[in-house]
């Protein structure tokens, strides 16, 4: 596999955590309260940028079901473990609050109060913190106190029943639109701007980011789209959605597939001309004969394998791509050359992203394994109290 670029290592390197990264978030200080999903992506992606994160994590765990070993989204922070159902819990919690400059929780709304961590608690001690708020509903709401995941925040915001094809139930897309673009990203975004505002101003505040309120925005230019009468609200009618017969997925001879986005003239032209059909090809104008267009499009890309199509289209503006599995994606020449998933701890993974002209990023350590940085977080942090008390 051709794996290359920023942030190599191997397993003995693995889960031996940092004080933060060389990025352009060096020397900010993150406490995450260990949850599940897009709180911890969140908090990777800080981490990645170079944040010294360190995550509480509680007697019992929790999280993926999966081997910690191999969580990602675990990468480049440290672990401490504490209970904060215990005594001295949320007091130690609040200790590291003081010397933060953000906390990440993911609770549902009224929990981390409850525990004695939520905002008040946080700024009584640290009234420049930035509190970051991650859940599905909101703050607020009739649905704030209900349980929920990905799927349903998604649904009722009509991103999901955009995608799939018309007659057919939505296609679900992984957790990457709910959990991910919607939640974390918009969490990440939230916190950075209320650090540049506490920074300028000596005042935190709480950024309530919820998966709902993100994946809505998300969906701006295609509501704006729609009131100008250019998109129905209907699966596989759209430019966009698979309805244009020049944006979307053709099988192959071998079963594979070929991503097609000819959307302007110039690269239309290019993709008919080497697909073959240039001379044949009915009007892409015409709306009438998409369907007609469709089918003299899917035939020709029958004809040959995923790989022939792609040496066909290889470095020509045609707009067409090879769809490629999860596995397959690591070793293609673009992202490969670029750089895109890294190899550490004999883990392959995507690289930290966007790129830093001044500040690289790079994977620094693998997943934190719980409570394994309780000594360097208390003596870089200088919280003595996170230790053991001897016997």
């Amino acid at each position: 596999m051709a794996v290359t670029g920023n942030g190599t290592g191997t397993a003995a390197g693995a889960g031996t955590g940092t004080a933060g990264g060389r990025g352009p978030l060096a020397g900010v200080r993150v406490v995450e309260l260990a949850g599940i999903g897009p709180g911890p992506f969140a908090a990777m992606l800080l981490a990645d940028l170079g944040a010294d994160v360190v995550r509480v994590d509680r007697p019992g765990g929790g999280g993926l079901a999966v081997d910690p070993a191999h969580d990602v989204t675990n990468r480049g922070k440290r672990s401490v473990l504490l209970d904060l159902k215990s005594a001295d819990g949320p007091a130690r919690v609040l200790d590291l609050v003081e010397r933060a400059d953000v906390l990440v929780e993911g609770f549902r709304p009224g929990v981390a109060e409850r525990l004695g961590v939520g905002p008040a608690d946080c700024h009584a001690r640290n009234p420049r913190l930035v509190y970051g708020r991650m859940t599905g509903w909101g703050q607020d709401g009739p649905l704030a106190h209900t349980a929920g995941h990905d799927i349903a925040y998604i649904a009722v915001t009509g991103a999901l029943g955009m995608i799939g094809n018309p007659g057919e139930p939505p296609a679900v897309p992984a957790n990457l639109v709910g959990d991910y673009a919607g939640g974390s990203l918009y969490l990440v975004i939230g916190v950075l701007a209320a650090l540049q505002h506490a920074r300028a101003t000596g005042t935190g505040q709480v950024v309530d980011a919820a998966i709902v309120d993100g994946t809505a925005h998300l969906t701006a230019m295609i509501h704006g789209m729609m009131a100008a009468g250019g998109w129905q609200d209907r699966r596989g009618a759209n430019l966009l959605d698979g309805g244009c017969p020049f944006y979307g997925t053709y099988e192959t001879s071998d079963g594979g597939h070929m991503a097609v986005g000819a959307l302007e003239q110039q690269f239309y032209d290019t993709f008919t001309e080497l697909l073959g059909i240039a001379d044949r090809a009915p009007a892409r104008k015409d709306v009438a004969r998409w369907g007609e267009l469709r089918e003299a499009v899917a035939a020709r890309f029958r004809t040959r394998t995923r790989e022939e199509w792609t040496a066909v289209f290889e470095g020509t503006d045609a707009c067409v791509a090879p769809v490629l599995s999860l596995r397959e994606a690591p070793d293609h020449p673009h992202l490969a050359a670029r750089g895109t998933f890294t190899d550490f701890g004999g883990i392959v993974q995507p690289a930290p992203a966007p790129r830093f002209s001044a500040t690289p990023v790079s994977v620094t350590s693998g997943p934190a394994r719980t409570g394994a940085h309780t000594e360097s977080v208390a003596a870089d942090w200088g919280v003595p109290a996170l230790l053991p008390k001897e016997a």
